[in-house]
């Protein structure tokens, strides 16, 4: 697979997102549905508390990436979805983190919306890779 950044602008590179990515010569595409703070068991974790969501969060949409044989390197596309904006910045490094760590910059969309589907939740990530 390659992946050829498409920034016509450098602020969001800065930011740690490209503007676009032209991704060929690859044969699978993960299409994943939004992860919560949820536990393997299906209960939601850590109410309240932006960071360790955002953090558990990420680790769901690593668990699905592994089950299909890939990795946050694969991914090339995530959506944000928060109750709260303001304070979902002020924790954002804990995503910036992982996806730096993983030497990828997804194109990347963040969404305020009132309420998620299970209340409590603050954060939901969605996101596609491609291998």
């Amino acid at each position: 697979m390659e992946r050829n950044a498409v920034n016509p602008v450098s602020w969001s590179v800065e930011m740690g997102f490209n503007q676009g990515e032209v991704v060929s010569g690859h044969s699978r595409t993960l299409y994943i549905s939004g992860q919560t703070a949820m536990s393997s068991e299906g209960k939601p974790e850590h109410d309240g508390d932006m960071a360790a969501q955002l953090a558990l969060s990420i680790d769901n949409i690593e668990a699905v990436l592994a089950e299909a044989g890939m990795s946050l390197s694969n991914l090339v596309r995530l959506n944000v979805y928060t109750t709260d904006v303001d304070l979902l910045f002020q924790h954002y490094g804990v995503l910036a983190g992982r996806l730096g760590a993983a030497g990828v910059a997804p194109t990347t969309t963040m969404l305020g919306v009132t309420r998620l589907a299970i209340p409590g939740q603050m954060v939901e990530l969605e996101g596609t890779a491609v291998a």
